[in-house]
């Protein structure tokens, strides 16, 4: 970052202070740029015993599999970006479940969430960022050719819940309650 979003002047990387990291500061204004880490939201598709996953049509990693997720927008909650990610992707309408994973990816300075979810139907096809979607059966997992890490750790950890019983229950989003 060069220049300030607030005013436009020059902005210097130093540590603020009462703060304990560099950031950068516009002098001109007085804003404090502050860089946290973003949400990348997603789930795992169930239907009928098969897992619903897609193939990326973009970089990173294009041409590698992935569950349906991407980056969180603003206004909605983490199950709504889930459920909007799987119809941007594999465009398929699916039951957010219960959290499966949280995973820190920190060298790209992102959070991962990941939800357990029922697909109703098996309904679905590539969305733009998707070359190909397919129902896959756990067996047939491509393992070596998952896109990332937290994609395989997430899916791991669905198996794992899955042999031992675990559901996928509905989640009651807490802002609801709230309005």
């Amino acid at each position: 970052m060069n220049f300030c979003t607030q005013c436009g002047a020059r902005v210097e990387f130093r540590v603020p202070p009462g703060d304990h990291l560099a950031r950068h500061v516009c002098d001109a204004c007085g804003t404090i740029h502050y860089q946290n880490p973003r949400l990348v939201v997603g789930c795992v598709p169930e239907y009928d015993g098969r897992i619903l996953l897609c193939s990326r049509a973009i970089e990173p990693r294009r041409g590698f599999w992935t569950v349906p997720a991407g980056f969180m927008e603003n206004g909605e909650t983490l199950q709504q970006a889930a459920a909007r990610e799987s119809r941007e992707e594999a465009l398929a309408e699916v039951e957010v479940g219960s959290l499966l994973a949280i995973v820190h990816v920190l060298h790209a300075q992102q959070v991962h969430v990941f939800f357990r979810a029922k697909l109703p139907r098996a309904e679905f096809g590539a969305g733009p960022e998707s070359l190909e979607v397919e129902l896959v059966r756990p067996d047939d997992i491509p393992w070596p050719q998952l896109a990332f890490p937290s994609t395989e750790f997430s899916l791991r950890r669905y198996l794992e819940d899955r042999a031992t019983g675990v559901e996928p229950h509905h989640f009651t989003s807490l802002d609801r309650r709230l309005k």
